[in-house]
């Protein structure tokens, strides 16, 4: 809705035609009549599960981290924990499950930083995002047949020193997730993360 109280009328769908489909993703081409009667055709969206993302550190002030080849960057990077939320579980039970078998590492204490779109425009998906405070190993990863990738602890100071400078890259998600937190940081008064609201 916009200031004046007016809203955008939602796109009618004509038809729609699955091009193909696995279990990671759909692509689905739709004919779209807009709100000011011109029609699109094809306008495509990508359907795919949810994926679920965190910021897990430590007692001692480090950032558990992820290194793994990403082959649509052709590169290898090192990220948050994250993975596909496409089991029927709450997205903080898939996460939790998810840090502890791609990292080993688990919390007690864990908070919700919220949700968005992953990418409104062509992507249907969303992205819960959460905080794990005092995480801590507990086991050695488990990991997936498609997954090889290794665990990091860094200290946090480093890792945003990092990202403020330009020597760290993160997916998109991931950087909406950051920003989630220093929001999180700012209102909660938790002083384990201070040095994140300012």
């Amino acid at each position: 809705m916009t200031g004046d109280g007016k809203a955008i009328a939602p796109w009618e769908v004509l038809d729609s035609t699955y091009n193909y489909r696995d279990r990671w993703l759909a692509l689905r081409s739709d004919t779209v009549r807009l709100p000011n009667g011109r029609v699109l055709t094809p306008f495509h969206v990508i359907e795919q599960p949810d994926w679920v993302t965190v910021i897990a550190l430590t007692r001692d002030g480090s950032i558990v981290l992820v290194e793994e080849y990403r082959h649509g960057a052709r590169q290898t990077v090192i990220e948050l924990p994250s993975g596909i939320h496409d089991k029927p579980e709450a997205p903080l039970a898939a996460m939790q499950r998810e840090l502890r078998e791609e990292t080993g590492f688990a919390s007690d204490d864990w908070h919700p930083l919220g949700s968005f779109f992953a990418n409104a425009p062509r992507l249907n998906n969303r992205v819960h995002c959460f905080l794990a405070l005092d995480a801590r190993k507990v086991a050695e990863p488990v990991l997936d047949d498609g997954e090889v990738l290794l665990a990091h602890e860094t200290p946090l100071a480093d890792f945003l020193a990092d990202l403020q400078a330009g020597r760290r890259m993160l997916h998109g998600f991931q950087g909406g997730a950051m920003w989630l937190l220093h929001l999180y940081a700012k209102s909660s008064g938790d002083k384990r993360l201070a040095a994140l609201g300012t």
